[in-house]
């Protein structure tokens, strides 16, 4: 019985040999999705990009190692959740079955996290695509290996983690089932396979406010996301320059799904300053950060804000707020 390697790698999607690369077309071009356009463009080489869940197969181009690049349509990044992910996965493998049954390596990307998906339900969505279409036997024919690349080494390591969790030897039968060794460790890591995308919107959600800087980042890692998931919520963060179109529109609708929101408020970021007036006038509580009291504007300095200096001061003490708040 032959087996499919599933692997996740740091790296650039560009330079990773494979046979085919694997991309979005959100109906709108993003990050990589759009460099390979331009890539393309500039060989001479414009092609009309799919529709929702339509693809285009095309060869590639001088500067992406990848023989070929599968576009997959998707509809706009505002729709394109946690189920959505999952259908990308699965439908990417179902258009090589039947367009190139002869691809052995395929290389697609992390989706979700970038424009504010919580990372892991995102990850796991992708995955058990994934396994969906090796298990309905709507995968190429010549299938030998799915590399996942990341090109942030932070997100790498940790959805490596999370690869590993659900995965642990890193392959799938032919037969779409987990081989032996592979075998989830637990019950739980079986059912977040089969729940992955289908259930999350029924999960509750915490919607974060802060810049998106990269200074910001270990905060928003370690100090927010990780309290957040201990106390049982989805974690969200728009990163606004990954839209097109109506962002507020999304972030409004983001925010007034929310359980609450978490706003860190350091250095007085406007746009922060404004989800969280939004979240006011819609009703959804709010706990509000700061590194220093000093950073705050005079129409929140009423409010109780959880004030710190290191991160893991703020795990601490944000992770016992979400807790109380959470009984």
């Amino acid at each position: 019985m032959g087996m499919i390697d599933v692997e996740l790698k740091f790296g650039d999607a560009f330079s990773e040999p494979a046979d085919v690369l694997v991309l979005k077309h959100a109906q709108a071009l993003y990050g990589v999705d759009l460099a390979a356009v331009k890539i393309l463009e500039n060989a001479g080489r414009a092609i009309p990009l799919p529709t929702p869940w339509s693809f285009r197969l095309v060869d590639s181009a001088s500067g992406i190692s990848a023989s070929r690049i599968l576009f997959v349509g998707v509809p706009p990044l505002p729709e394109f959740g946690y189920r959505e992910i999952r259908s990308f996965a699965r439908k990417a493998l179902a258009a090589l079955a039947g367009a190139a049954p002869e691809t052995r390596h395929i290389l697609i990307t992390v989706h979700g996290p970038g424009y504010g998906l919580d990372e892991i339900e995102a990850f796991e969505a992708e995955i058990a695509g994934l396994v969906d279409g090796v298990r309905e036997d709507d995968r190429p024919e010549a299938l030998q290996r799915i590399t996942i690349v990341e090109g942030n080494p932070g997100r790498a390591r940790r959805l490596t983690e999370v690869l590993d969790g659900l995965i642990p030897d890193r392959m799938i039968s032919r037969l779409g089932m987990l081989s032996p060794s592979s075998a989830p460790a637990n019950v739980n890591a079986s059912e977040r396979l089969r729940s992955a995308g289908y259930a999350s919107d029924a999960k509750d959600h915490v919607f974060v406010a802060m810049p998106f800087r990269d200074e910001m980042d270990d905060i928003y890692h370690y100090g927010i996301q990780s309290a957040v998931k201990a106390a049982g919520y989805l974690c969200e963060r728009a990163d606004l320059s990954s839209f097109a179109g109506n962002v507020l529109e999304w972030v409004r609708s983001r925010i007034k799904s929310a359980s609450l929101v978490v706003a860190d408020l350091t250095d007085a970021n406007p746009n922060v300053y404004l989800e969280v007036g939004y979240a006011w006038g819609v009703g959804v509580p709010t706990v509000l950060l700061a590194k220093s009291a000093d950073h705050l504007k005079f129409d929140v300095r009423g409010q109780r804000c959880l004030v710190y200096k290191k991160i893991k001061e703020l795990e601490e003490s944000l992770t016992a707020e979400l807790r109380s708040l959470r009984k």
